[in-house]
């Protein structure tokens, strides 16, 4: 393993984007090392406003940064509101960034999104993959500001000297997750319509897609174990993937989750709507080199998380 080169224990620590699967996690994560996690409310400061994000970080003084803020969605929200997902999160990314290198702030984690990279880029996708062809057109407006966010600290590392560094996570899942009906990416859509149609005795479940495609899917805490081993022994320009390995195709997926939640009737695929790129396989060997990797085995992962949603950790 490679030495710590940055300690978080003492520090404080400010988590954009606290409410969401991936922020919700992050503070369970960190409320096992001693420090201050910050925390704030939309209504307390609009990541989308310039003039409160930087009041709201030089009067809080952060010791380090972790964006986990951002407007997702799966392919159905990417689809029908492309300048909301490119506007929105330009704007967060640029705001977090600049503000905190204004007020100091020693170590900066920006999170992106394994869709960065071309659709029909080389698998499994490394980090040298990026913007070597084009995007997947159903999520490039939100692909296309997370690149910027990962160039943003870049220029910031190059130009001033900041420790501000990017991680780029593949498909997540976990408690906390958005199970909107339409708008929800698969794992928390494909949870929640098996479980109403286990409820309401449905004879089928319809699946989007063909099911062909091969996907990729980490359990939202081994991201946050992953966010803060980088954060104490990563600092590079170059992003960071997280991945789990763990291929595995929609359809066998749908299966699984039918499996875990008990849905016992048939799936039917959906062949009218997008698939998607047709594979999303991360390559994690430069994080695994430096000692880290998933410990959640999928079905385990899955299991955790339908019992979240049972108990009424969800989104929308």
């Amino acid at each position: 393993m490679v030495a710590k080169l940055f300690g978080l224990a003492g520090k404080r620590i400010y988590v954009a984007g606290h409410t969401g699967m991936v922020g919700s996690a992050i503070v369970r994560r960190l409320s096992t090392i001693p420090g201050e996690i910050i925390t704030a409310p939309r209504a307390v400061v609009d990541l989308e406003r310039q003039d409160q994000t930087e009041e709201f970080l030089n009067a809080r003084k952060p010791d380090v940064v972790i964006v986990a803020a951002a407007k997702v969605g799966g392919i159905h929200a990417n689809n029908a509101y492309p300048a909301e997902f490119i506007s929105v999160n330009l704007a967060i990314a640029r705001n977090t960034i600049d503000a905190s290198y204004k007020a100091g702030v020693k170590k900066l984690l920006f999170l992106g999104s394994s869709c960065i990279y071309p659709r029909l880029a080389r698998q499994p996708m490394a980090e040298g993959e990026l913007l070597t062809g084009p995007l997947e057109p159903t999520n490039q407006w939100y692909a296309v500001a997370k690149i910027a966010g990962i160039k943003l600290c870049q220029a910031y590392r190059r130009q001033y000297g900041a420790d501000f560094i990017s991680v780029m996570p593949t498909n997540l899942y976990g408690a906390g997750d958005n199970y909107h009906p339409e708008n929800s990416h698969v794992v928390a859509a494909l949870i929640r319509r098996f479980h109403e149609a286990k409820h309401r005795r449905t004879p089928s479940v319809t699946v989007w897609g063909t099911g062909a495609p091969l996907r990729e899917f980490l359990f939202v805490d081994d991201l946050t174990d992953a966010c803060v081993f980088v954060l104490e022994h990563y600092s590079d320009e170059q992003h960071v993937n997280v991945g789990s390995a763990q291929e595995i195709t929609i359809a066998d997926f749908a299966k699984l989750v039918a499996e875990i939640v008990g849905y016992q009737g048939r799936l039917v695929f959906d062949t009218s709507r997008p698939d998607g790129v047709p594979r999303k396989l991360l390559d994690s060997a430069k994080l695994n080199a430096m000692g880290w990797r998933a410990r959640t085995p999928l079905r385990e992962g899955l299991a955790r998380t339908y019992e979240a949603f049972l108990a009424g950790h969800r989104g929308v």
